[in-house]
């Protein structure tokens, strides 16, 4: 299958769950919570779309760069490209059922290691969702991130503790989620964290702690503070409260607070691979997809995942020659400006 066809063939399984259309800009999924739209108006995911529109790349053709290097090392683990798959739950809730939960983490999964990167899976309303997350990062040698929802803290540390039994790379806390319609419709308790709840949780394992939803200069100070390996700014993609700021909004100031202190990784309407190159050049050091992945995951399996992966390196190897860039560390806010 071809990119068009594995979009066709997802748009066809996901019935009416996602359209995926041609500008994936959250107008058609507008309020579709649970699905897969943004909350309320969807002017949060519609603000993700647009503000990262409104980033235009810097054209250069007269340079040395001509074979452009996109790997990057997370952990100890070589990359092929410093994107990661982004943590998604609920097959059946969101994404119309046509693969079991199982399927769809077996799928994401292994589909990022097939393209020399790496997957989150994510925790839910219903909790066997989170172990199935955690069986895929078990039976691919524990090379995948765990991201947990913002229960109380003896729930998240068992959590933890379950992810270092699977052998997963690193832990995380999606925070951005404290205010989830799916939890609160499941029985599921989530809410804020304290400061004092982030030390306890930090000190429970050894494993490099996330904190995801950062969305100021405050919180990435107080993420340094009380010992997260990485943060990711992001507003749970425009899914948790209408009206928010996006991530191109914060990004900058966050990355000028905070770069070198802690890895900083970033999301929000992620489609292609000159939007990877635009986050990097705002200050992320790692940027997160979700949709392109499930299009390829219920498209065509694994080996969609593999290739929608592959069709956004190719998009990024691209941009880093028309702007330049011989490495990822060589992209910069020089190569793009805010219009």
């Amino acid at each position: 299958m071809n990119i068009g066809e594995i979009r066709d063939s997802a748009r066809n399984r996901m019935k009416g769950f996602c359209n995926v259309c041609k500008e994936c800009n959250g107008v058609y999924c507008s309020g579709k919570v649970p699905g897969m739209g943004g909350a309320g108006t969807g002017n949060s995911m519609k603000r993700n779309f647009e503000m990262l529109s409104k980033v235009k790349l810097n054209l250069k053709t007269i340079h040395n760069t001509v074979n452009p290097d996109t790997s990057v090392e997370l952990w100890g683990m070589k990359l092929g490209l410093p994107l990661i798959g982004a943590p998604v739950t609920g097959s059946e809730i969101n994404m119309g059922g046509y693969l079991t939960e199982e399927e769809y983490c077996k799928n994401v999964v292994k589909g990022c290691l097939m393209a020399d990167t790496l997957a989150m899976i994510g925790d839910s309303g219903n909790p066997d969702f989170y172990l199935s997350g955690l069986d895929a990062i078990k039976d691919n040698n524990g090379k995948g991130i765990a991201i947990i929802k913002p229960r109380e803290n003896k729930k998240i540390i068992e959590n933890i503790k379950k992810a270092e039994q699977s052998g997963a790379l690193a832990v995380g806390i999606d925070i951005d989620g404290a205010g989830l319609v799916t939890m609160a419709l499941l029985g599921q308790p989530v809410g804020p964290k304290s400061k004092e709840d982030l030390i306890e949780i930090v000190k429970s394992t050894t494993l490099p702690v996330i904190l995801k939803g950062i969305m100021s200069v405050e919180e990435a100070k107080l993420a340094v503070e009380v010992g997260a390996k990485a943060i990711v700014v992001s507003n749970h993609g425009g899914r948790v409260l209408d009206d928010a700021l996006s991530s191109v909004d914060v990004l900058p100031e966050i990355a000028q607070a905070v770069k070198g202190k802690i890895i900083i990784m970033s999301d929000g309407s992620v489609r292609d691979g000159k939007d990877i190159f635009k986050y990097i050049a705002l200050g992320a050091d790692y940027v997160l997809s979700a949709r392109p992945l499930i299009w390829g995951a219920i498209g065509s399996g694994e080996e969609g995942v593999k290739q929608y992966i592959n069709h956004m390196k190719n998009g990024l190897y691209q941009t880093m020659i028309l702007t330049g860039a011989n490495d990822i560390k060589s992209i910069d806010n020089k190569m793009i400006k805010l219009t």
